[in-house]
């Protein structure tokens, strides 16, 4: 049987894995408020107020946790850094999508998330399987997926990405335990 946390914190090497609060409000836009994060997903508006920040906030508390769990991804010296979310879609596994700050690109932090994320779905939600979609034109977020053991399923979607108005083409990739 799943036991589901009431509020999951999970920790990895260096970072912190924990639900967003109202004190994450400013730091969240801030980093958030980038162009080149945002058309790099498919949900995430631009430009990202601290309303749109309340209201991602707001949105993960009301979070159904046995088909979704969204996380803060906090540095323990740089504090928030980037967002991970698992949820329950169109798929017959969850997917998994995130983003990190640019600040703090090319550190590993996304990996090292993806990793932690992985651990906590296949314990808590006994999730033999999740999958993800990287932009045809993010090969560096491709990268990340494979290092966290996340394969190329052969599939190409159509995803409408909210930052830039239009259909991108998404590939797909599987993680299985």
């Amino acid at each position: 049987m799943c036991v589901i946390e009431p509020s999951p914190v999970v920790e990895t090497r260096r970072l912190l894995l924990r639900s967003p609060g109202p004190q994450d409000i400013s730091r969240l836009a801030a980093l958030a408020n980038d162009s080149d994060i945002a058309r790099m997903t498919l949900r995430m508006p631009h430009p990202f107020s601290a309303d749109d920040a309340e209201d991602f906030i707001v949105g993960v508390a009301g979070q159904d946790p046995a088909k979704a769990r969204t996380f803060l991804i906090e540095h323990e010296d740089h504090g928030a850094v980037g967002v991970i979310g698992l949820f329950e879609d169109r798929d017959p596994a969850p997917e998994v999508g995130y983003w990190i700050g640019r600040p703090f690109w090319g550190r590993g932090f996304a990996t090292e998330a993806l990793e932690g994320a992985v651990v906590w779905a296949s314990r808590q939600w006994r999730r033999r399987a999740l999958v993800a979609g990287h932009f045809s034109d993010n090969p560096a977020s491709g990268r990340v997926l494979e290092k966290a053991g996340f394969l190329y399923t052969g599939e190409v979607r159509q995803g409408f990405s909210r930052a830039r108005g239009a259909e991108t083409d998404t590939r797909r990739m599987v993680w299985l335990a």
